[in-house]
């Protein structure tokens, strides 16, 4: 987004991707006849004044997309209650007040929060955990659990540690707007705004390893690409993990002491367990295709969390899952530690066929007579595909403590070198990471004088 942006306002752009394809978790891939998103599945933030329509609108990529989005969207689904997040949000609310009367008012007066954070908002919710917000409105515990469920799947945190400002964030934007698909996968996403960058006069590098980014009297000057080829630059924006842009991209000598330390005592996210399911031309599930369903089999979301940070992935207290509206795949997961290389190696087709097992009980009966292909992602997978750190899955944890830090946006020490994407703190999921691009292409292009960005 961010290049594609400077592209427009008529800068000389280049874009170096280490891996073979662009977009980073945000892609698909093929295994025979069936075709797999490889990480996200979906975005957010499409409605009509939604901030993802505003920049793909902005770029004109929208119009080559055909995007559809399930109702519902998402669905929760725990040992005594299904409840479910519809495009009507209306009906979403009416949906928990049926499950829960006696936190009927609450219920509505909670989702009417959840729906406008705004700057205003960011204030009052910034020092609290997403518990602390919960508790604030409810009572019922198995209501609060319900609410906590989603953003364990999506985020990797349990509401005692999740920002209540990043909790409500995902919610307004992921989970009351959210669910859209682009048809071919999420690559065809990636790759419309790739081909708009490069339609825009941008020049893609796939399978272009940046070793070194360079600096000369406190500014960046370029990069060093693959092992011997310099490239010149004014500026140089980073989408990579963090520690990687500061400790070896940079190297730690071109660090302040202040920054080091804050550095070191950053949290990344944990990462995730990814199962990829081809099922038979025959197979009738009992789920609604293209809604994404978490289940959970009791209603300790923290309990849950501290087993999976523990790295006890043999113990299912729950997972995420999806059926592509085609009915010929399954996406499932589960957050993740990462423990080592080889501790996957030995596992994960072990804990491959656990996962069936447990959706069979749990969700699908009799799911393992239908599959036709089966393999899976573990989280030494998606640090080779991003070179995340521990294959992390958004960047830093988004914890009370570790959101909206300028300096990893723009690092006071260094002139002219940005971050972009989750490991800025800024960003919550992929609108999120698409509107720091777009403000920091509009913070560039107005340092340099280009008035032709929006």
């Amino acid at each position: 987004m961010c290049g594609c942006y400077l592209a427009k306002a008529g800068m000389k752009v280049l874009i170096a991707e280490q891996h073979h394809t662009p977009g980073g978790y945000c892609t698909s891939f093929r295994r025979g006849k069936y075709l797999f998103d490889a990480a996200p599945h979906c975005f957010g933030s499409y409605r009509e004044d939604g901030m993802m329509r505003k920049i793909l609108k902005g770029l004109d990529v929208d119009k080559g997309l055909k995007i559809h989005r399930p109702d519902p969207s998402d669905t929760v689904v725990t040992p005594d209650y299904r409840v479910s997040f519809y495009n009507d949000l209306d009906k979403t609310i009416q949906g928990f007040q049926e499950c829960f009367p006696h936190e009927g008012a609450t219920i509505k007066n909670f989702f009417q929060l959840l729906q406008n954070v705004d700057p205003q908002s960011f204030a009052a919710l910034r020092k609290l955990t997403f518990k602390q917000l919960l508790d604030q409105y409810f009572a019922d515990d198995k209501l609060k659990a319900i609410f906590s469920i989603p953003l364990l799947g999506i985020n990797g945190l349990p509401p005692s540690m999740l920002s209540a400002f990043v909790g409500a964030k995902l919610y307004s934007e992921f989970l009351f707007d959210g669910g859209y698909v682009p048809q071919g996968g999420m690559q065809a996403l990636s790759d419309a705004i790739a081909a708009r960058f490069q339609e825009m006069g941008g020049e893609l590098r796939l399978s272009t390893l940046v070793k070194k980014i360079s600096v000369q009297d406190g500014a960046v000057s370029g990069v060093m690409i693959n092992d011997n080829d310099f490239m010149p630059s004014r500026y140089v924006i980073s989408n990579c993990d963090a520690r990687q842009t500061f400790l070896n991209l940079l190297g730690k000598d071109a660090l302040t002491d202040e920054f080091s330390l804050t550095l070191e005592n950053m949290t990344p996210t944990m990462s995730n367990y990814i199962l990829y399911l081809g099922m038979s031309a025959g197979f009738d599930p009992p789920l609604n295709p293209g809604t994404f369903y978490y289940y959970l089999n009791d209603y300790n979301v923290e309990s849950a969390y501290q087993a999976i940070s523990k790295g006890n992935h043999s113990e299912y207290h729950g997972f995420a899952l999806r059926i592509s509206p085609d009915k010929s795949t399954i996406y499932t997961g589960m957050p993740a530690n990462y423990k080592s290389p080889l501790y996957w190696k030995r596992n994960k087709y072990k804990i491959l066929e656990r996962f069936i097992s447990k959706i069979e009980e749990m969700a699908i009966p009799r799911l393992s007579q239908n599959i036709l292909y089966k393999d899976a992602a573990t989280p030494h997978t998606l640090g080779r595909y991003t070179l995340n750190y521990h294959g992390a899955s958004y960047g830093w944890a988004g914890t009370p403590s570790q959101i909206i830090l300028s300096c990893f946006r723009k690092p006071p020490f260094i002139r002219n070198l940005y971050l972009v994407g989750h490991w800025t703190t800024f960003g919550v999921g992929i609108s999120g990471v698409a509107y720091v691009g777009f403000d920091t292409a509009l913070t560039i292009a107005k340092r340099a004088n280009k008035k032709n960005v929006l």
